[in-house]
Formats: C-alpha cells, structure tokens, sequence
C-alpha cells in the first residue's frame, strides 16, 4: 500500500476515535485504541444480517451505504438482491478481508473451496487456493496487505491466518480467547455450551457454570479497565455509555446481560453467534454437508451452500472503500440511497459529526429511505444531539426496533435502531 494512503486511513481513524486532549487520560486510552484498531478486529462482524435485512427491506432497486467491518453483512445484504452496495471502512485491514471475500465468491471454483477458506479458514490448502485463484483478480493494496507481515503474525504473511484459523485471530479473537482461558482457570470449559441440546440445558449452564465468573475478583477488575474491551471494538467513550446505562454502574454486570442473552434466547442450532463466542468456530457440519451428525450447523446467509451461486453472480455490485462514511456520501448525487447500515459507529461520535453525518444521510436519502444502527446502551442516541429540523424528517420505528433488537442473536449491543425517511 501506499505510503500516502496509509496515512491517509490513520488520519480517519485518528479523527473518528479522539475526542480528548493527547496528554489526558481519556485522550491516552483513545490514542491506545487507535493503535489497537489498526489491525485486523473483527474476522467477523457481529451484528445478525438477517436482522438488517428484516429492518432494511432491500428490493432489487435498492442502493446502499454499509460500514463493511469484517465484510460478513455484506456478502449477506448480497442474498436480498439490492442493484448495489458501497461498503466503507475506517480499518484498512477490514477493507482488505471485504476485497478478499468479494474476489473468492467470483472466483472459486466452487462451494467447498469458498467454504473450507471462510468458514473453516485454518488448512494449507487455503493459501495455496489464495495464490491460485485470488491473487491475479485483487488489487495491489489488497495483496499488499495479504502478503504483508507484522508483529501479531510472529512475521509470517498475512495470508496464512486462512491456515491457521482466521477466527482465533483478529483483536476480537484474541479477546475470546482470553476469555476463555480466564474461564478455565475457574474450572469452566465455555465449549460445553455447544453440547447444550435444548435452550433448558443452555439456561442451566449459564447459570451454574457461566454467570458465577463474572463475580469473581479477576473478572471484575479486568472488565473494569477500559483498555479490556478494546477486543471487542469498544473505544473508551462507548465503554463510558455502557456503564453508565448500567443501573449497577459495572462492567462486569453489563457484560454478564448481555452474555446470558447470547447463550440462553436462542437456539444453540440456529446462532453461529453462539457457535463463534462458545465453540470458537463455526458448527461442524455447517457447510451443508451435515458432517458426521448429518445435520448442518448455523452459518451466516453468504456461507450457506444454497445462496452460494447467487453471491458469486452479484458480487460485482459491491465495492469497498477505505474511507470515513460522511466523508464518502459527501460525494454522493441528492435523492439517490434507499438503505444506511451504521453498525454502532455513531457511539464513537461527537455531536458535530452526528450532524455532519446526518445531514449527509438526509441529503441523499430517497423517500423512504431507512437507516439501521446499533448502540451500547438501549435508547436511540439521537434526540437532543441531532438537529431537530434534521430529526424531523425521520421517523423513529420504536415498536419494531425493539422486536428486531430482540431478534438480533449477537446480543452483542443495548439496543436495535431503525429509522425511515419522510422526504
């Protein structure tokens, strides 16, 4: 890559996180997660796509706006059949994982190839498939990126993290991996959460073995550092609006919320969610071919064999860019986008970027355009720091914002936003 365009990608990220003085604590932490953010997060995106695309309701005339994180959602958005996708990204590493998705749906030779490569993603063969079949048809920042080596890598390509199990990698997995190892110094072997058949025998494990951690003096003194979060993508504002929403004001209670939904409101054989944060992996069996229990596991939509082909014939529609989302709609023709994907980017926001954001939004939007983002805390942040005569264009789905939330199986965040345009 570049040497002009690397700057370029930390000056965003710079802009989006720092908030506070550098010689402050707040603005130290924030400078830490910059840092931290540089690399590879999120090897995959935990917001529930079939939940977006319920909110979303693409049709084939739709053209959208996505913050493409590790790229899963949409590859996803892909089975709804919208005429076209722009995904962005502050994170070039994010960029890259999107680039490299896109490049093997339109060229592998098949399912399995697709399948043993994202969602098995730790054999050999892999990186061989990637100098195959993948390499010629990216472009050259992407392969720099690939063919790149850094620290996390012990200086090994980036590549080879598809034969190492991509889903142990990343800050998130590093950060389910010490969760882990924190739980076996207890005695407690998260992985038995995937033997659980039934949501009773879930509940009995969250119960038993699960909840009691997070009162153990460790759990709460690590979860009480900020910088123990950053493995989840948490920058220490939105740590801040997770604690104080909290009404016991703890970290360590708030996580333990949202855990017992993740484990115990669905289904173990319907959340690769689940399956990611218990089993560190996706469910075997899970590419269809039903594995030695002849049942398949729970996939993202763009993993499942049956949307495979459909994927591959309209990868074409989406591009990904490596840029901050104001930024690029600042670019975008009036009257011309009909869905918004904001992940929960707005909880990292000050109030001048909520405007400048949603100023854009408002500009470009068609009528009936809509808008799905998610926060920390449970209300919709926007009253009372977004402009009134912005705000009134849009109309807030309460009800039905708190139905997909509910239905959302990463369980990740406080609440599940949808808004429409009334332009």
């Amino acid at each position: 890559m570049a040497q002009s365009t690397l700057t370029a990608s930390k000056k965003r990220l710079k802009n989006a996180v720092h908030r506070s003085e550098a010689a402050s604590r707040e603005g130290i932490l924030e400078r830490l997660f910059t840092f931290a953010f540089k690399g590879l997060v999120y090897p995959q995106i935990w917001e529930d796509p079939d939940v977006d695309m319920k909110a979303l309701r693409l049709t084939p005339q739709s053209r959208m706006i996505a913050i493409a994180s590790g790229g899963c959602n949409v590859m996803s958005y892909l089975t709804a059949n919208p005429a076209e996708i722009t995904a962005v990204d502050l994170n070039r590493a994010h960029v890259a994982l999107g680039r490299l998705k896109l490049a093997a749906a339109r060229n592998f030779p098949n399912y399995e190839t697709f399948y043993r490569f994202f969602g098995e993603a730790d054999e050999k063969a892999n990186v061989a498939a990637y100098e195959r079949f993948l390499k010629d048809d990216l472009d050259a920042e992407t392969v720099a990126y690939w063919e790149g080596r850094d620290v996390a890598n012990w200086g090994r390509k980036r590549i080879t993290l598809f034969s190492r199990d991509l889903y142990h990698h990343g800050l998130l997995g590093y950060c389910i991996g010490a969760g882990h190892l924190i739980a076996r110094l207890y005695g407690i072997d998260p992985k038995h959460m995937v033997k659980a058949g039934s949501l009773e025998e879930q509940r009995t494990f969250f119960d038993t073995a699960l909840a009691p951690l997070f009162d153990k003096r460790l759990v709460r003194w690590a979860t009480s550092k900020k910088m123990s979060l950053y493995g989840l993508g948490i920058p220490p504002a939105q740590y801040d609006a997770l604690v104080s929403a909290n009404a016991e004001g703890d970290m360590s209670a708030v996580l333990r919320q949202r855990l017992e939904k993740l484990a115990c409101d669905f289904s173990m054989k319907d959340n690769y969610f689940a399956w990611q944060a218990f089993g560190r992996g996706y469910a075997p069996g899970g590419d269809g071919t039903g594995g030695s229990t002849g049942e398949s596991g729970p996939l993202p939509p763009y993993l499942k064999r049956a949307h495979f082909e459909d994927i591959r014939e309209r990868a074409g529609r989406v591009r990904v860019l490596n840029r901050n989302f104001t930024e690029h709609l600042q670019s975008v023709a009036d009257d011309t986008l009909d869905a918004y994907v904001l992940l929960d980017a707005q909880d990292w926001m000050t109030d001048h970027q909520l405007n400048a954001l949603w100023s854009e939004i408002t500009r470009t939007a068609r009528p009936g355009a809509r808008v799905v983002f998610r926060t920390a805390a449970e209300p919709t942040l926007l009253p009372g720091r977004v402009a009134d005569e912005i705000l009134d264009l849009w109309t807030y789905e309460e009800a039905e914002s708190l139905e997909l939330g509910r239905q959302d199986r990463s369980s990740i965040y406080g609440g599940f936003h949808l808004y429409v345009f009334n332009g």
